[in-house]
């Protein structure tokens, strides 16, 4: 009785042997599984930007290189400051620490996976004694189970490979992320300091304003000037400080929002004023339309792609039957030894089988959704990608701008300063009216601070130049500003 009948053993033989024969039929079969091959989506694109030199437009596959290193983009300005920032970023920052947190979400769904890929084992155990007899045995249990559903039409894999898809897309979306983050920051961090050196020309224009009050007083009281200049001279100073007053306020919000992109409070968070120097980085002549592939967006949307293309095979697979393998070992006894007594043992194989033979459509159903769910995922990565075209080409177009700009703004500002200059000269000397000084001084402050915001805005196009372009590119020169007026 220690050894379980012949019988039972050729019955389990001939399982075997069964169940072999049937795994290699569905192996056979397996050919013909029901993912369909990944075909990566396609956008027009040409070959150089329209602000470059122009080239003819092609056609190209998909393909994400947002992995390329790029390096800190942020050191072509030269600016150590700026530098600190932007590496509190990637571990202060919370839309951040959002991202990578979905990230290894979706790393972990690619884990659970692949585990389909193995059985599933499972053990059990119990003791029960039932009846108003209190003689009555117990009764003990001890099984082990094992089931397995083999991958016989791609499902699972086809499963993991749209998991491993979304990991890929959320990867693309944390460096997304990061990147906006960076570039935010970046921008803030430039119009603070442009708001800085407005405060210090709006400063030296109140200490100039309130020097020319004091000789307009004066000539009146000498009974040279009009009452009306002394009023005008009051009225120019009074507005300058408001502005001052106002651009004070400007430069607290933009030290808030810098704050809140390295992940601190405002009142936790300070920024000292220092010299702005306004470094702007040389955009390069010709920016390959390639360089687009680096785009964090760009790859997420095609990843996308890749994810619902898996799909549409996870959902065909139910056109085909599903089999499921499984085993269990196990006893029953009274007692301990009972329970280990091998004429006790207790063990079964199965295999099964099953196909859905009718469904009112559902499955055909489920399918085209999923098609239409790619179609929809190819239209989005397209539309980034024209975007993201878009998005160069205008900060090519603006840089490009500026830069004219400069030059012609430069000269604006000294040629305001010599007439500020000379018509208080001439007012002193009694040949202009007061109102003409006041003219003067509004048109060089203003374009004081039009020179100002040129630079804070090249700078800002710089950053978003950048940033189109997925991280910059490996720039081998900067190109540094003169010293501000």
């Amino acid at each position: 009785m220690n050894n379980p009948p012949k019988f039972h053993l050729r019955l389990g033989t001939w399982w075997l042997c069964a169940t072999l024969a049937t795994l290699a039929t569905l192996a056979t079969l397996s050919a013909c599984a029901s993912g369909p091959a990944l075909e990566r989506a396609s956008a027009s694109a040409p070959a150089a930007f329209k602000e470059a030199p122009a080239a003819d437009s092609n056609w190209f596959p998909a393909a994400p290189a947002d992995a390329l290193e790029r390096g800190p983009w942020w050191q072509v300005f030269d600016d150590a400051t700026l530098s600190a920032l932007l590496e509190q970023v990637e571990v202060s920052n919370q839309n951040v620490a959002a991202a990578t947190a979905n990230y290894a979400q979706a790393q972990a769904l690619v884990r659970q996976e692949n585990a389909s890929f193995f059985p599933s084992l499972s053990m059990n155990a119990g003791i029960a004694r039932s009846g108003a007899d209190a003689a009555k045995p117990t009764n003990l249990q001890l099984g082990l189970g094992a089931s397995w559903a083999p991958d016989v039409w791609g499902a699972l894999r086809l499963a993991v490979t749209g998991a491993q898809a979304s990991a890929q897309a959320s990867a693309a979306n944390l460096a997304a992320a990061r990147l906006s983050a960076q570039a935010a920051l970046a921008t803030d961090y430039f119009a603070l300091r442009e708001a800085d050196h407005e405060i210090t020309l709006l400063g030296g224009a109140v200490a100039a304003y309130d020097r020319a009050l004091k000789i307009t007083q004066n000539q009146y009281a000498a009974a040279i000037a009009q009452r009306t200049d002394v009023l005008q001279a009051q009225t120019q100073l009074e507005s300058t400080r408001a502005n001052l007053t106002a651009m004070v306020g400007q430069r607290a919000v933009l030290e808030h929002a810098i704050a809140l992109l390295v992940g601190k409070a405002p009142a936790e968070f300070n920024l000292p004023v220092v010299n702005w120097t306004a470094n702007v980085p040389a955009v390069p002549l010709l920016v390959p339309s390639e360089l687009l592939q680096r785009r964090p967006d760009i790859a997420a949307a095609e990843r996308a792609v890749a994810a619902a293309n898996a799909q549409v095979g996870v959902q065909r697979a139910a056109y085909f039957p599903s089999a499921a393998l499984s085993a269990s070992y196990g006893g029953a006894g009274s007692t301990l030894p009972n329970l280990l007594r091998a004429s006790n043992t207790l063990w079964s194989l199965g295999l099964s089988v099953a196909q859905n033979l009718f469904d009112a459509g559902a499955t055909a159903a489920r399918v085209e959704g999923a098609q239409a769910a790619r179609a929809t995922a190819v239209a989005n990565y397209r539309q980034s990608v024209l975007s993201a075209f878009q998005a160069v080409e205008d900060q090519l177009a603006t840089s490009r701008s500026l830069a004219q700009q400069e030059s012609q703004r430069r000269a604006a500002s000294r040629d305001a300063d010599l007439t500020e200059k000379l018509t208080m000269n001439q007012y002193l000397q009694g040949q202009l009216p007061f109102t003409s000084v006041v003219t003067a001084q509004v048109a060089a402050l203003s374009a004081r601070q039009t020179l100002s915001q040129l630079l804070s805005n090249r700078q800002a196009s710089a950053i978003g130049l950048i940033q189109a372009m997925g991280g910059g590119w490996h720039a081998t020169a900067t190109q540094t500003g003169a010293a501000l007026p």
